[in-house]
């Protein structure tokens, strides 16, 4: 069967000559000339993606995907924005608003024939992991304290996928709810007044990322930014906040994480406080191989000079010199990014 797109696109020979390359690659196409006209046809025939116009009269892109958004029949609807302007503001709120991808006018016909064969073919990929995914968060669930009512809520939601160094939201912003990662990696971020940055947290598959600015009403605190490319969920914050209020198991729950969180920046804030350059290195490194399970098969970790000492807090050059030396102590190996572990213990006993 044909996968069907619905197009929506106020500027008519756009529209069509879309509709025409789309109908010639073999996919059933739908089309709108303005943003209520195709959010009425979303709803009638669940195309299988979206291409919206931003800018258009009544109606525009970005209220188009915040109605389908709070609908479970079409919120988990691949959608990509066609947009004239490539400003970092509109690509900014988009993916904040839950778009999938862009194309920027004028865009050929093969860049557009990728774009949508790309998202079609990595939400049938994210399928049979999310539903793998679904099942380990399932062993949470327990009968009336609300667990099993979050993860029902996290099945419901669309997965968005992050590309590498694209921030999920940024400091300052409204905190929206909370994200749920389902894979690859995360790192949150504060920067100093003179533009360093210090990497306050790692958050891997199945951890939740923006807790506490949610509980506490306030605008995010940080900067949350994919490592690789990874996928996630938004769960709101007024469904997180009725389920907060009807089940104490899920407040329960998030309180146990945030409790682990506060633990590992109070570690991280003695360590930065009291420790050597070497041993915050070593720790770096111990923190890196626990929150990459990959690596622990082989002791192998990759990260760059940079993470290494945003997390350690101090410069690059400094990463560089203590690296080398562990290199000649027979503790690491190094290849470029890549960081082989060869003696964990003489790491974790490494003195002050």
């Amino acid at each position: 069967m044909s996968k069907k797109v619905l197009v929506i696109e106020d500027n008519d020979d756009i529209r069509e000559n879309v509709v025409e390359i789309l109908g010639l690659a073999g996919y059933a196409t739908f089309e709108a000339n303005n943003g209520k006209a195709g959010v009425d046809l979303a709803r009638l025939h669940l195309p299988d993606i979206i291409l919206c116009d931003i800018m258009m009269s009544g109606l525009d892109g970005y209220g188009v995907l915040h109605i389908l958004n709070k609908n479970a029949a079409t919120g988990t609807i691949p959608f990509i924005f066609l947009t004239a302007k490539a400003e970092h503001v509109d690509l900014r709120k988009g993916m904040e608003l839950g778009a999938d991808d862009y194309l920027t006018k004028p865009f050929d016909d093969m860049e557009l024939l990728v774009a949508i064969e790309s998202r079609l073919n990595k939400k049938q990929q994210l399928d049979g992991f999310y539903s793998a995914s679904l099942n380990s968060i399932d062993q949470l669930a327990s009968k009336g304290d609300g667990l099993a009512e979050l993860q029902n809520t996290i099945a419901g939601r669309k997965v968005r996928l992050i590309k590498k160094n694209q921030a999920i939201y940024n400091e300052g912003d409204f905190a929206q709810g909370i994200y749920l990662v389902l894979s690859g990696r995360f790192k949150t971020i504060k920067l100093a007044e003179d533009g360093r940055e210090l990497i306050t947290g790692i958050y891997t598959k199945e951890d939740y990322i923006g807790i506490n600015s949610l509980l506490l009403n306030e605008p995010y605190s940080e900067t949350a930014q994919a490592i690789e490319d990874s996928s996630v969920c938004l769960l709101p914050k007024d469904t997180i906040d009725q389920l907060l209020s009807n089940f104490t198991g899920v407040g329960k729950k998030f309180i146990h994480i945030l409790s682990g969180n506060i633990r590992e920046k109070e570690e991280q804030l003695l360590q930065m406080a009291y420790h050597s350059v070497r041993k915050r290195m070593a720790e770096v490194l111990l923190r890196l191989l626990k929150q990459q399970p990959e690596a622990n098969a082989n002791e192998c970790l990759k990260v760059s000079r940079e993470e290494m000492g945003s997390m350690a807090g101090m410069a690059t050059e400094t990463v560089s010199r203590i690296l080398s030396d562990f290199k000649e102590e027979k503790l690491i190996e190094k290849k470029g990014s890549l960081i082989r572990i060869l003696d964990k213990g003489r790491l974790e006993k490494l003195k002050n």
